[in-house]
């Protein structure tokens, strides 16, 4: 059985790592706090910490069917399970840079960003998408949030919509030449030679999920690191191991689970039940 974020969960409560440089990049692990982050949340699904290099190769074949590049979403997809985008952020209040995707509540295999690898790693069609987010100061992960695309980001539509908008007011400008992009668009011939042309391109942007659920949860910026996970009810009731999770917590003192609403992306006048499991490490 392929792993899911509630394993995730509690081998991070079992087995903390905050300090990537030491255990990742001193070990020549990775090249980067971003490659680091990213190693170190494969390792949290597949208990990876301690395994060799061809341990590990096998583990993360039995447990995931992609891992992705910095140019194609997704980072990893878990095999018959989520895909995850690793994301860094550097201050405790930075916004995440998304480039030119905008945020998803799923991904879709028909997704022209994602690459014929990954669409058919496996056989899917449809996969919830976990945002895994860290807050990298230095050498030391300060905090990590987990938040589904689904409580988080709206329906492609009403991204799609304002994209669209764009793109046919660059296209009805008069007195320039367009050539059809995928970006918002191409103008060509600016300049009296007609040798100068602009790319109209979208860089997405989204608030982190620390400022988003801030009526929920608060880091207590005095311990060394905290973590944050909100899961929907209806996700919540499809992982069977959720029990084990929840005894975890509660032989745990510095771990909570709580039931709280949130407000549907879509239309925040409504809310909808979810699981607020929380997690940290005491300042010293």
């Amino acid at each position: 059985m392929s792993a899911n974020v509630i394993d995730a969960m509690m081998n991070l409560i079992r087995h903390p790592i905050i300090n990537l440089q030491q255990s990742y990049i001193g070990r020549n692990r990775a090249n980067s706090m971003g490659d680091a982050l990213e190693r170190y949340i494969q390792d949290l699904f597949i208990n990876g910490y301690n395994l060799t290099e061809q341990e590990r190769a096998d583990a993360i074949n039995t447990h995931f069917s992609y891992i992705g590049n910095t140019s194609n979403p997704p980072d990893a997809m878990l095999r018959g399970g989520d895909a995850i985008e690793v994301k860094k952020i550097e201050t405790k209040n930075s916004d995440l840079a998304l480039n030119s995707s905008y945020p998803k509540a799923v991904l879709k295999n028909n997704n022209p960003m994602l690459t014929s690898y990954c669409r058919t790693a496996e056989m899917w069609t449809q996969k919830d998408m976990l945002y895994a987010v860290g807050v990298v100061e230095k050498d030391q992960l300060q905090a990590l949030s987990f938040v589904y695309g689904i409580d988080y980001a709206a329906d492609e539509e009403i991204y799609n919509a304002v994209r669209e908008r764009i793109k046919s007011g660059v296209e009805t400008i008069e007195g320039i030449e367009f050539t059809p992009t995928k970006e918002l668009g191409k103008i060509n011939k600016i300049d009296p030679l007609g040798i100068t042309y602009l790319r109209v391109r979208g860089m997405w942007g989204i608030q982190n999920p620390f400022k988003v659920f801030s009526l929920i949860y608060q880091r207590n910026l005095n311990h060394q690191f905290n973590f944050m996970a909100i899961i929907n009810d209806d996700k919540w009731s499809m992982f069977e191991n959720a029990s084990q999770l929840i005894e975890l917590i509660e032989d745990t003192p510095n771990a909570t689970i709580e039931n709280v609403q949130i407000r549907n992306p879509n239309n925040p006048a409504q809310f909808k039940s979810a699981k607020l499991i929380s997690f940290f490490i005491s300042g010293v």
